[in-house]
C-alpha cells in the first residue's frame, strides 16, 4: 500500500478506497499525509475503521455501486482490493456477501458500473490501482484478475501490473497482481 499511495500520490492528495474493509488504504493514507476516503458496506467494518481514522468522516458507511449519491472530493488515487468471488459462487460479494442469486457475469458488471463511477469523481491526472488475484477452488481456476482487468480497461487505459508474492495467500496462488490503470 505504502508504495502505491507513494507512486500515485503526493501528499495531501484524496486517495480513495471503494471497496474499504477494515480500512488498510484510509490508514496508510493518513500515515502518510495523503486525505484517505472509502465506502464500506458492513456497517460493523465501518464503525470499526471510523474509530482508527483521525478523520472518521472519511470513511463511508454505504454500497460503492452508489459511489455518485456520496459528497466525495476529487480523487487522484483510487486504491483497492474488491470483494473476490468465483464464477461458481452465488452470494453476491458488494453486499457482504449477504444476498444469494448472483453470478460471476453480473460480478463483472457491477464491477463496470462501480469504476465507471469513479471515472467521473477521478483527476484527469488520477491512477486507478486494483489488487486481485486469480482463484484456484476445488480444481476450479476463475481468471479474477484478469477478468476485472478486462472489465475495467473498457472504461480506464491498462498501464500496467505488479506482481505480490506472498509467503500465504489463501486463494490457491502465492500472489496477486496490482493492476494499474490511468485516467488519460
Amino acid at each position: 500500500m505504502e508504495y502505491c499511495v507513494n507512486k500515485f500520490s503526493e501528499k495531501g492528495q484524496v486517495v480513495f478506497d471503494p471497496f474499504a474493509g477494515y480500512g488498510t488504504t484510509l490508514l496508510v493514507a493518513e500515515e502518510m499525509g495523503r486525505l484517505g476516503y472509502g465506502v464500506e458496506f458492513s456497517r460493523e467494518k465501518a464503525k470499526y475503521v471510523q474509530g482508527l481514522l483521525e478523520h472518521p468522516e472519511r470513511m463511508i458507511h454505504g454500497d460503492s455501486r452508489r459511489l455518485m449519491e456520496y459528497d466525495l472530493p476529487l480523487i487522484d488515487l483510487c486504491l483497492t482490493s474488491p470483494p473476490y468471488t468465483h464464477q461458481s459462487d452465488t452470494e453476491n460479494p458488494y453486499v457482504d456477501y449477504r444476498q444469494k442469486g448472483f453470478d460471476y457475469s453480473s460480478y463483472l458488471q457491477e464491477m463496470g458500473n462501480i469504476f465507471s463511477q469513479v471515472a467521473q469523481r477521478m483527476k484527469p491526472s488520477g491512477h486507478l490501482v486494483i489488487e486481485a488475484s486469480n482463484l484456484k477452488k476445488m480444481g476450479q481456476v476463475t481468471t479474477l484478475a484478469w477478468d476485472i482487468a478486462r472489465e475495467v480497461s473498457r472504461i480506464f487505459p491498462f498501464a500496467g501490473e505488479t506482481i505480490i508474492c506472498w509467503d500465504e495467500y489463501g486463494y490457491g496462488y502465492n500472489h496477486s497482481y496490482c493492476l494499474v490503470f490511468s485516467k488519460t
